[in-house]
């Protein structure tokens, strides 16, 4: 298996990456984004074969064709044994029913930090760890994080001699729970921010720190949020094991997403194209809802962030859509590298008729604003004795909206554990959710994070400043506790 960028022809034709080098690189050197030349085939038998296996096993089989011999087997079935069983159930992903229509909850938050990130970033740490000390190498993440990917992240590498992480995220745009999740990990090579600004800023710091090769070379930068393909490969296994649960490969199934930066559906879509029989896929949004209008017209058309009570979705620039605008323009890197830098310009991209009637058949799209959210929460706890996080539930009611066939089973990804965002729960149902035994006392922990403007060069300085300490003398730069 061989990885091109998405913006492959931009800039030269640069030789294809193994799967190890594309983990470790993050984002292209050409600013696109990497993925596979092409999609590992699975035919129905192969499917079929993975029927009543555990999730790791069909997490192995599933992911084995991505990774080649970047990891030898004994090493990759060790590491995804490791990651699984910091999950607080077996199944690592449960499917629960939601009456008798076929509508189903996929749980993906049973993991150490509530959120369905865990399931791919449990996971990706142990890859890098294991491949930085056997090269001898030490990386640097810079991530930007809306909610849930900041403290997964952080979780999946605290305390690593090999990595050091700089997690950058919204002051005040983020739940309580998911700050505190982040700042109250206090290991020496976790490094929090606070920006003032958007989620859409942190992400625009985040690529510009690997746009400046030098910058990026300097302190070996890595990524661990969406773009780096190994959190899309590692998300792709739950839509095989929640569509064999409910009868794949005989029958196919159709998903509904809750959606800010396209990895999670991506890796669907993924799944798709390597043969699981995916009717099609809804992608739900809140009133950020660039991608439910892009579905609709076939232009996307970035506007200002709107907070909501779905944080996590509150998103204008969805990265990972560019991998399907790459099949969108025919896999075209050169044409598609053009469009996204007028789109940065402008503001607006558009495609074609065609290119727009093939994402229309597998993919609809829909909506909903605060309200309809309090609303969603408690009709699902009223009717189903489910409490749903408001990502979830943004999910939930937008997919009864677009069922295409009441035959064809519908899954719900439950993106977050309710207790992350207990003041929405609270308000819809009347009841607080309470957080785990184990993060019971979250809220009285210290905190520490760096507080910076909207500024690349502070970023890359205090970046710099920090590592330089690091390599000078270990561990032994101090940093002050701060609330934030």
């Amino acid at each position: 298996m061989r990885y091109i960028s998405t913006r492959h022809g931009s800039q030269g034709n640069p030789a294809p990456l193994s799967f190890q080098e594309v983990m470790l690189a993050g984002l292209a050197r050409d600013g696109g984004l990497y993925l596979p030349e092409s999609w590992p085939q699975f035919s129905r038998a192969e499917i079929a074969a993975l029927k009543g296996e555990p999730y790791a096993e069909v997490a192995f089989r599933v992911m084995r064709p991505f990774v080649g011999e970047s990891f030898d087997e004994r090493t990759f079935r060790r590491l995804i044994g490791e990651a699984y069983t910091s999950f607080e159930t077996p199944e690592v992903a449960p499917l629960r029913p939601l009456g008798k229509d076929g509508l189903h909850l996929l749980e993906l938050f049973h993991g150490p930090t509530l959120a369905f990130k865990d399931v791919a970033l449990q996971l990706l740490g142990r890859l890098l760890d294991h491949a930085l000390a056997n090269r001898g190498q030490h990386a640097t993440i810079v991530g930007a994080t809306s909610g849930d990917t900041g403290s997964a992240a952080i979780e999946a590498v605290r305390d690593r001699k090999t990595i050091d992480i700089f997690m950058l995220y919204p002051r005040g745009r983020v739940s309580e729970v998911q700050r505190r999740q982040m700042t109250t990990v206090l290991a020496p090579n976790v490094h929090n921010i606070a920006i003032q600004g958007t989620f859409d800023d942190c992400q625009d710091l985040a690529k510009a720190c690997f746009n400046d090769l030098d910058f990026r070379d300097r302190h070996a930068l890595t990524a661990v949020n969406s773009i780096n393909f190994a959190r899309v490969m590692a998300q792709i296994v739950y839509y095989f094991w929640a569509a064999l649960k409910l009868g794949a490969p005989e029958r196919p199934v159709a998903f509904t997403v809750p959606t800010g930066n396209f990895g999670n559906v991506y890796a669907g879509y993924a799944a798709r194209q390597m043969g699981l029989p995916v009717s099609h896929f809804v992608v739900a949004a809140n009133a950020n809802d660039i991608l439910p209008r892009f579905f609709e017209r076939g232009t996307m058309t970035a506007t200002g962030v709107v907070p909501t009570l779905s944080p996590s979705m509150d998103i204008q620039i969805s990265s990972n859509f560019e991998r399907l605008l790459f099949d969108l323009y025919d896999r075209d890197g050169k044409v598609l590298a053009e469009a996204m830098a007028a789109f940065r310009k402008t503001g607006t991209l558009a495609v074609g008729a065609n290119a727009l009637g093939g994402v229309r058949d597998l993919f609809d799209a829909g909506r909903l604003d605060d309200p309809g959210t309090l609303q969603a929460i408690a009709d699902c706890n009223r009717r189903f004795g489910e409490t749903l996080d408001p990502h979830t539930a943004v999910g939930y009611a937008v997919a009864q909206q677009h069922r295409r066939d009441p035959k064809v089973p519908m899954i719900v990804l439950a993106t977050a554990h309710p207790a992350k965002f207990p003041d929405a729960v609270q308000k819809a149902t009347g009841v607080r959710p309470p957080l785990p035994p184990r993060l019971d006392d979250l809220l009285d922990r210290t905190e520490r994070a760096d507080r910076l403007p909207n500024d690349t060069a502070a970023l890359k300085a205090l970046i710099d400043e920090r590592m330089s300490a690091v390599r000078r003398t270990g561990r032994g730069s101090t940093r002050t506790k701060v609330r934030t």
